[in-house]
């Protein structure tokens, strides 16, 4: 696999905002944090309406294991490409973690431990690589148009998921929230050729 990732069975104020994926809904949200009076932080799920387009860091993608075993992510990465880390625990599944941007959501980070996210995100990373010679220097613009439902057969009985249904739509100039550029909630990638868009790409690049 693209990611080196097996897909069958066998930490404050300053933290990057995430984007969360719940594969049985096949929900995107996005997490909103603020203190409360006391100055303890509270996070907020707000639904993210789908499609949507957002440039996708594939150069700085990570990967290795997380565990939520302790109350709070336990993330043990690497850059992609370099060896995997040790599986610190039992608890620890392995995942992937990348950054993300548009006009709407500023920057953020999406990771997954879902087997069938990993598995979709694989193939989006596979597309990655097949259209990255053709577009030096560039990042890729990711469309989420929807999901579609998975049924797998699994020990408990027949289970159903729901996994991302993306491609890349369009090719741009690499946002500079990317790299270390201020990206509070205007990260506005920048097309790097005029492009014909849909009403959605339009809007947001």
């Amino acid at each position: 696999m693209a990611l080196g990732l097996v897909s069958e069975s066998s930490g404050g104020g300053n933290m990057t905002p995430i984007i969360k994926y719940d594969a049985r809904g096949g929900d995107f949200f996005r997490q909103e944090r603020s203190q409360n009076g006391a100055g303890e932080w509270q996070s907020e799920n707000i639904e993210m309406p789908l499609p949507v387009e957002v440039a996708v860091d594939m150069e700085g993608i990570e990967v290795g294991w997380l565990s939520f075993a302790s109350g709070r992510p336990d993330f043990h990465m690497v850059k992609l490409g370099e060896a995997m880390p040790a599986k610190p625990s039992d608890d620890h599944k392995q995942t992937f973690r990348v950054r993300l941007c548009n006009r709407e959501i500023g920057l953020r980070e999406f990771s997954s431990q879902s087997k069938m996210v990993l598995s979709a995100f694989d193939a989006l990373h596979n597309e990655y690589e097949a259209q990255k010679a053709s577009n030096p220097g560039l990042c890729p613009v990711v469309k989420i148009s929807g999901t579609k439902t998975i049924t797998v057969n699994t020990p408990q009985g027949e289970q159903r998921f729901k996994v991302p249904e993306w491609s890349i739509s369009q090719w741009i100039e690499r946002p500079s929230a990317f790299d270390g550029a201020q990206a509070p909630s205007a990260a506005v990638p920048t097309p790097a050729a005029p492009v014909e868009q849909d009403a959605v790409g339009a809007d947001l690049f």
